[in-house]
């Protein structure tokens, strides 16, 4: 097993979600690799209040308790494969939120994004791709993207084509790879 750790953040903590049979399934094709340890992070988990720190994270110096475990949860990981719903356009509330708490940790580590919705969530993905820039994360060409439409029977039970297979050995192939590349700048 190689020494790079990555986390699977579901991205949405809505009753009823969808995000976690689309986590779940990530999380086993992430499972069968070697060249990482994953581990998946549901927000559910952390129940982070709407953005409350008084000193900007870029700052640094969190005074809450509950920021200071996100923190120190996240900067466990050298990437981050971010699975997102499509919330009118854009990623979910919680998810932004949640982000938005922390910067050093972010920093120079590898982004990947699972998206599901109508169109598969790539507006929230391409909303996320521009919030990982700015935090510093270098996020992979690939990613995978989920419809409503063709990959959920009723909207709801899960049923990914099998394509998505080949598309998922991609983007962690990827993520792995620029992950590993970074850790080198951060070490």
């Amino acid at each position: 097993m190689s020494d790079l750790r990555l986390a699977i953040i579901l991205g949405s903590t809505r009753p009823g979600r969808n995000g976690e049979a689309v986590a779940d399934w990530a999380l086993a094709k992430a499972k069968e690799r070697t060249s990482a340890d994953y581990e998946l992070i549901d927000l559910i988990d952390f129940p982070l209040p709407h953005l409350d720190e008084p000193i900007p994270p870029s700052r640094g110096g969190y005074a809450g308790e509950h920021t200071k475990a996100w923190a120190a949860k996240i900067g466990e990981f050298d990437g981050y494969v971010f699975v997102t719903p499509e919330d009118n356009h854009s990623t979910s509330g919680v998810l932004k939120n949640a982000i938005d708490y922390l910067y050093a940790e972010w920093n120079n580590k590898a982004a990947a994004f699972v998206g599901y919705g109508l169109v598969g969530g790539a507006r929230a993905v391409e909303h996320l791709r521009a919030v990982s820039s700015e935090l510093q994360m270098a996020h992979v060409r690939q990613q995978l993207s989920f419809s409503l439409l063709t990959d959920f029977e009723n909207f709801s039970v899960f049923t990914p084509a099998a394509y998505h297979d080949d598309a998922a050995a991609v983007l962690f192939t990827q993520l792995e790879s620029w992950a590993g590349a970074l850790k080198a700048i951060r070490h």
